[in-house]
C-alpha cells in the first residue's frame, strides 16, 4: 500500500541509526528542484587515456596538520602548503615530524619527513602503493612504515634513510601466515634503544562481521578486526607475539621510556565496528592497558572508564597520554588530569612529542564534499581516474545517472557522459515515501538507477536501506529519463514490522530488452531464514507479473550488456560475500570470487567485464581509528565474465567502490 506524504512525514517511517550518513550535514532537508553541485562540462580526457574511469570515495574532505603545546594553545599549521596529510608523528629527538600525504594525487599515500618549524619537507617514499604510518628509528637513520608493495597487503617495512635501501619484515618465511585470513600489520612503534618494532597485526584471526546473530551469521556484513600485539628486529629476525586477547582488538603498540613495558588500547572485536560509526560510537568503549615487553605478561590496566580511548602513548615515566572520541569525551588526555576539548573541531591521530610538551595531530572535515568529477589518484594510466558520487550507470544513449547521496539529498539525477545537461530526474523527498530526517542520517533515499536500453526511462529503488530494511518499505520506481512522469512499480508499507509479509524491494536492473527488470527482495523475516522474503525477483513490465529466480541471501543484481547472465552478490557463508553470475532463467550459478573476505557491489563494465569492490587484501589500517565508513577498506578489482583475470584498479587505505568506465568514444557524443 501507497502511503500518503502527510502521513510518512508524521513520522511513522521508522528511524533506525545503523547507517548514518558521513556527509549528512551536507544533505539539503528541504525538497530541492536544482542540482547543487553541477560538474564542469568536460571533453575527451587527458592525452593518451582510454577513457575515464569513475569512482566513490569515503573518506574526510579536507587533511591538515597541526602543532600545538600538550594543552591545545599556540596551535599552527605544520606545512606552509597543505594538501592532504595524516598520522603524524614526532622523531625520537624531537626534531622531525614524519607524517602521510596524498600530495602526488588524491588517494595514494606517500611518507615524508618536515622539520618541526615547517621547513625541509622530504618526501621519503612514493609509490603507487600505500606508504603510511612513518616513524623514525632512535638514532635518526632508519624509519618503519606500513606499505602494502608487493601484493596488496599491509606490511611493516624499514628504510636505511641515507641509502634508501629498503625491505619487507613481516612479509618473510619467518613470519608467513594463512594467505586466505586477514593478515595485516600496522602502527609500527621503535623501541627506545633502537632493537625492536613493535606493531599490531591481525594475522590468522578470521573474517567477522558484526551486529547480531541470524541464521547466517550476524546480520551486519561489514568487518571488525581482531588484533594482537607483535614485535620484531629491524633486520627482520626474532619475530614473535607478545600478547593477544582471544575476541579482542587490541592495537597501537607504544613503549615505556625505558622499554620494559608495551602500552596499547584494547577493546571487544564488535567495539572495532562501534568505533568507527557515529550512531554507535557514544556506547563504545576502550581500555589502556600495559604489559611486560620480555614476557607479554603482569597485564595492568592504566586507564579504566567509559568512551573510546584511543592512541595512547607515554609521555613520561608516570604519565599517559590518550585521545578519545565521543560525546563528551573527545579531546586529549592525559593520566595526570590533563584534557584539550577537541570537540569544535574533528581531531585526530594525535601523537606527542619525546619530551610531552607538544603535540601534532591532524584536522579533517568531512563538510567539505570531493566534487564531482574531481581528479583522482590514477593507478591505471590508461585511465584518467575521477570522483563520482554514488551507483552511477551509463546509458546506452550515453548518459550517466546516479545517486547524489554525498552531493545532495539522495535524490536521482542524470547527465550527459561529457558533463553538461545535468539535470534532477527524482526527488525523493518529494515522493510519499519518506521522511526528510531518514535521508539526511544516509538510511533512505532513491537508490541504484538502472537505465532502459533505450534510454528512455529509469528505474531505482525508493525506500529504506542497510539494515532499516527489515523494518523500513522499499519500493521500485520508474520515470522517464526527463523526469516529467513516474510510476510506482511494487507495493510495500513505510513500516514492515507491523505486516511481516510485506516486503522491502530494491536495487533493480532492466534486462536487455527492456521488458523485465530484475530487484531484491527483504523483509522483517529475512534474517530468520524466510525464504520467501529472501533472493532475487523478476518483475514482467508488460503483465506485472513477478516471478521468483533465487531464495538466497542475495543483493545488488544486473543484467549483462548481451543479457545472456546476471551478476550479483551472495552470502554464501556466515562472514562472506561473494560475486556471482547466472543465466536470465537463474540457472547455471557461477561463484566468481573466492577470497573468503567481502566482494560485492559488481557491476558491468562498457566492454563486457565485471568490476566489483574487494576486502581480499583486508585492512589497510586499524579499524576502530577510522571515523564515519562502513567497511573502512576496499580496493576495487575488475575481472572476466568467468571471473579470470582479475587485476586490481585502486590500492588506498579509504572506502573505494561504485566503478563505472567511460570510454572516450562515449565523451564525444
Amino acid at each position: 500500500m501507497r502511503l500518503s506524504a502527510s502521513v510518512a512525514l508524521l513520522g511513522l517511517a521508522v528511524s533506525p541509526a545503523w547507517a548514518l550518513c558521513p556527509y549528512a550535514e551536507k544533505m539539503a532537508l528541504e525538497k530541492k528542484s536544482s542540482i547543487p553541485h553541477p560538474p564542469a562540462p568536460r571533453e575527451v580526457s587527458s592525452s593518451g587515456k582510454k577513457g575515464i574511469f569513475y569512482m566513490n570515495r569515503i573518506a574526510p574532505g579536507t587533511s591538515e596538520l597541526y602543532v600545538a603545546n600538550v594543552d591545545g594553545t599556540n596551535e599552527r599549521p605544520l606545512l606552509s602548503n597543505p594538501i592532504y596529510e595524516y598520522h603524524a608523528a614526532f622523531s625520537p629527538d624531537g626534531q622531525w615530524v614524519t607524517f602521510t600525504g596524498e600530495r602526488n594525487g588524491d588517494g595514494n599515500s606517500d611518507i615524508y619527513r618536515v622539520r618541526t618549524n615547517g621547513s625541509d619537507l622530504e618526501e621519503l617514499e612514493a609509490t603507487s602503493s600505500i606508504e603510511d604510518g612513518a616513524v623514525m628509528s632512535p638514532n635518526g637513520k632508519q624509519v618503519a612504515y606500513v606499505s602494502t608493495a608487493n601484493g596488496y597487503k599491509a606490511n611493516i617495512w624499514v628504510m636505511d634513510l641515507e641509502t634508501g635501501h629498503k625491505w619487507n619484515v613481516t612479509d618473510t618465511v619467518s613470519t608467513a601466515a594463512n594467505a586466505s585470513l586477514p593478515n595485516g600489520y600496522f602502527r609500527p612503534s621503535w623501541s627506545p634503544d633502537g632493537q625492536w618494532i613493535a606493531f599490531s597485526s591481525d594475522r590468522n584471526s578470521g573474517w567477522y562481521g558484526h551486529g547480531d546473530p541470524v541464521f547466517m551469521g550476524v546480520s551486519g556484513w561489514e568487518h571488525t578486526q581482531e588484533l594482537s600485539i607483535y614485535v620484531i628486529r629491524p633486520n627482520g629476525s626474532d619475530f614473535r607475539r607478545v600478547v593477544s586477547k582471544s575476541g579482542y582488538c587490541l592495537g597501537s603498540p607504544k613503549w615505556s621510556p625505558n622499554g620494559k613495558r608495551i602500552l596499547y588500547y584494547e577493546m571487544t572485536r564488535e567495539n572495532t565496528w562501534n568505533s568507527h560509526r557515529p550512531e554507535s560510537i557514544n556506547t563504545s568503549n576502550s581500555t589502556l592497558v600495559s604489559v611486560d615487553f620480555a614476557s607479554g605478561a603482569g597485564r595492568r590496566v592504566e586507564v579504566a572508564g567509559s568512551g573510546v580511548k584511543i592512541f595512547p602513548q607515554y609521555i613520561s615515566d608516570s604519565t599517559i597520554a590518550w585521545f578519545a572520541k565521543g560525546s563528551g569525551k573527545e579531546g586529549l588526555h592525559t593520566s595526570a588530569g590533563g584534557f584539550f576539548n577537541t570537540s569544535s573541531s574533528t581531531i585526530r591521530s594525535p601523537a606527542w612529542s619525546p619530551d610531552g610538551k607538544q603535540v601534532v595531530y591532524e584536522k579533517t572535515s568531512w563538510d567539505v564534499v570531493r566534487p564531482m568529477d574531481k581528479k583522482l589518484y590514477s593507478w591505471d594510466e590508461d585511465w584518467e581516474y575521477r570522483f563520482t558520487d554514488v551507483f552511477p550507470q551509463l546509458s546506452n544513449t550515453n548518459k550517466i545517472a546516479m545517486t547524489e547521496k554525498q552531493l545532495g539529498n539522495s535524490s536521482i539525477v542524470s547527465l550527459s557522459a561529457n558533463g553538461t545537461n545535468e539535470h534532477l530526474v527524482y526527488d525523493d523527498l518529494k515522493s510519499d515515501f519518506l521522511d526528510a530526517s531518514s535521508v539526511a542520517m544516509g538510511t533512505a533515499g532513491a537508490f541504484n538507477p538502472g537505465w532502459s536500453p533505450d534510454g528512455k526511462w529509469v528505474t531505482f529503488g525508493v525506500g529504506f536501506w542497510f539494515q532499516s530494511r527489515a523494518t523500513g518499505g522499499g519500493w521500485l520506481v520508474r520515470t522517464t529519463a526527463n523526469g516529467t512522469y513516474s510510476e510506482v512499480l511494487t507495493e510495500s508499507e513505510t513500516t514492515l514490522e507491523s505486516n511481516s509479509s510485506v516486503i522491502n524491494s530494491g536495487f533493480p536492473s532492466y534486462s536487455h530488452d527492456g521488458k523485465k527488470i530484475i530487484f531484491r527482495v527483504w523483509g522483517t523475516n529475512s534474517t530468520l531464514g524466510d525464504r520467501s522474503q529472501l533472493g532475487l525477483r523478476l518483475l514482467d513490465l508488460d503483465t506485472r507479473k513477478i516471478s521468483v529466480l533465487t531464495n538466497e541471501w542475495d543483493n545488488l543484481p544486473s543484467f549483462s550488456p548481451d543479457g545472456e547472465r546476471i551478476v550479483f552478490t551472495r552470502k554464501v557463508s556466515d562472514y562472506n560475500y561473494d560475486v556471482c553470475t547466472m543465466r536470465s532463467d537463474g540457472s547455471d550459478l557461477k561463484v566468481l570470487t573466492s577470497s573468503g573476505a567481502n566482494d560485492a557491489h559488481a557491476v558491468w563494465t562498457w566492454d563486457g567485464r565485471i568490476a566489483y569492490s574487494s576486502g581480499m587484501f583486508g585492512f589497510q589500517y586499524e579499524c576502530a581509528l577510522y571515523d564515519q565508513t562502513f567497511q573502512p577498506y576496499g580496493q576495487v578489482i575488475v575481472m572476466d565474465v568467468d571471473g579470470s583475470n582479475k587485476r586490481v584498479l585502486t590500492d588506498s587505505i579509504w572506502e573505494d567502490s561504485m566503478p563505472m568506465f567511460v570510454p572516450n568514444s562515449k565523451l564525444r557524443r
